[in-house]
């Protein structure tokens, strides 16, 4: 006999929550609250709609921006849908290079629903067990120092994965991401594809097995095996079907992809999915893992230039991530008024105008949301990254994106830097904000502070994401938030090269 499904695994088998679709209308007339608890907090999730038991009534809506490319009629219509929810609407950039949509009621999902399909925008199967957001190279086809362009090869994989005949019920979720530039560090996904040469052909090398869990922390590894760009979609359809039918489904905490990799070695891994491949009509090569990425990503920030001549990219902070309707509005109309009307998102949470002529640029520079969303920031907020937070999230212990920001702010007042000092904010060890990728990584913690239980975190240092990479590791398990800017700048101080401002030189 097999073993005995969990209660999530039930409530999967028992009916896909794509087949509620057509039937949002009808779950909005019921009322959210006499929804039974699968459909409510598992089955909508593959629609991309999430209930938050923190703001119950209110929903958020994640979509699928696959390589985090949006349009300016696109990011108008996401706007309407949140100026309508009033003080309770807001967006998030995701570190997916994705957009998340937040205080939405049910009754609203329906007509969003239809809304998106209508400009080509679709949130589905972003959530729960399910292939996320596919991302890529953010500044595919304008960087002049890409190798490849990602994002004709970022639409295959997609496209292929959500076809009818795609997974629909994996044991866990699963992150797939295309490398286009020698900065295109992706090994914190469960599948990556790196460019590599092989016979003085331009392809990819394939990684496998990079997730951070509140259990475990990975890099992903070489799988040994070689693909042409036209072979990406294929081999990831065979890796998900391989995932689908092999993956533990006993123990959630044990389920990610790298836990069947040590399960079955991974040579024999590797021979199991490529087994698979083949049958699908697949032909891999051997290959040693060698690849082009080799130094930290660029943050893409400032006026650059594009590879077209004449032309240029913006990059914007956004800090923290964090969007309300009146800001996307407003960054649609910058896009359609200095540049083609197209925008990237970044997995930093930050925004890119691109195809501005270079005549154009100082125009926009001097528009009045480029004081909000400023095109050279401070050292810190450039590359300030953070989850959600307990506003929203109920695993979060902190209020991570206002603690963040406050923080940040604080010391680029203090203190002057040498260089950008890449920090990562999540809530909890679930580590939605990654902080183990950052230079300094912060998480979410309680400690004991003056007899009280306090709101606290942990700092984690030396996250690399270079030649050589490595996750950060812990450096103090429990700094009140009260004294958190204080030990902060004696981090930056000592490990940094920050001096503090007004001091003698």
């Amino acid at each position: 006999m097999g073993a005995t499904l969990s209660k999530i695994e039930q409530a999967k088998a028992e009916l896909c929550g794509l087949q509620l679709a057509p039937r949002l209308a009808e779950l909005a007339a019921q009322g959210w609250d006499n929804l039974d608890e699968a459909t409510l907090t598992i089955r909508l999730k593959w629609l991309g709609i999430f209930f938050r038991p923190v703001t119950p009534g209110r929903f958020m809506v994640r979509l699928r921006l696959p390589n985090g490319v949006i349009d300016a009629n696109q990011l108008d219509v996401l706007a309407d849908a949140l100026d309508r929810c009033g003080e309770h609407g807001s967006a998030d950039i995701t570190t997916r290079q994705n957009l998340q949509l937040r205080g939405l009621l049910l009754e609203d999902m329906a007509p969003l629903m239809e809304a998106m399909e209508l400009v080509g925008l679709t949130s589905r199967q972003s959530g729960h067990d399910n292939p996320r957001n596919i991302t890529g190279n953010p500044f595919a086809g304008i960087d002049p120092e890409e190798i490849v362009d990602t994002r004709p090869l970022v639409d295959a994989i997609q496209q292929r994965l959500l076809a009818a005949d795609g997974p629909r019920n994996l044991p866990r979720k699963f992150n797939i991401a295309v490398g286009g530039a020698a900065d295109s560090f992706l090994l914190h996904n469960d599948l990556a594809f790196l460019p590599a040469d092989h016979n003085g052909e331009l392809g990819f090398t394939v990684m496998v097995g990079g997730f951070f869990s509140a259990q475990r922390n990975e890099l992903a590894r070489p799988l040994g095996v070689w693909l042409r760009a036209d072979q990406l979609p294929l081999f990831s359809l065979a890796t998900l079907r391989h995932f689908e039918c092999c993956g533990n489904r006993q123990a959630r905490n044990k389920s990610r992809l790298m836990y069947l990799v040590d399960e079955l070695g991974l040579d024999g891994y590797r021979e199991a999915v490529l087994q698979l491949f083949t049958a699908l009509g697949g032909e891999a090569i051997p290959h040693a893992g060698r690849h082009h990425v080799n130094r930290a990503p660029r943050s893409g920030l400032g006026v650059q230039p594009q590879k077209q001549q004449g032309l240029r990219w913006v990059g914007l902070t956004v800090p923290m991530g964090r969007l309300d309707a009146a800001s996307m509005a407003e960054l649609a109309r910058l896009a359609r008024i200095y540049g083609s009307g197209e925008l990237r998102f970044t997995e930093a949470q930050n925004v890119l105008l691109v195809n501005v002529p270079s005549e154009r640029v100082e125009a926009l520079l001097a528009e009045p949301l480029l004081q909000r969303f400023q095109h050279e920031p401070g050292f810190l907020m450039a590359e300030a990254v953070s989850c959600t937070g307990n506003r929203y999230c109920s695993f979060a212990l902190i209020p991570t994106k206002t603690t963040a920001l406050a923080v940040v702010e604080e010391l680029e007042r203090r203190l002057e830097l040498p260089h950008p000092v890449r920090s990562h904010w999540t809530g909890c060890p679930n580590a939605c904000g990654q902080p183990y990728m950052g230079e300094i990584g912060l998480m979410g913690a309680k400690t004991r502070h003056e007899g009280q239980m306090v709101e606290a975190v942990k700092i984690f240092l030396g996250g690399e994401m270079g030649a050589e990479p490595k996750l950060a590791e812990l450096y103090e398990k429990g700094v009140p938030l009260a004294r958190l800017s204080d030990a902060l700048e004696q981090v930056l101080v000592e490990r940094f090269g920050a001096r503090r401002r007004g001091a003698a030189a």
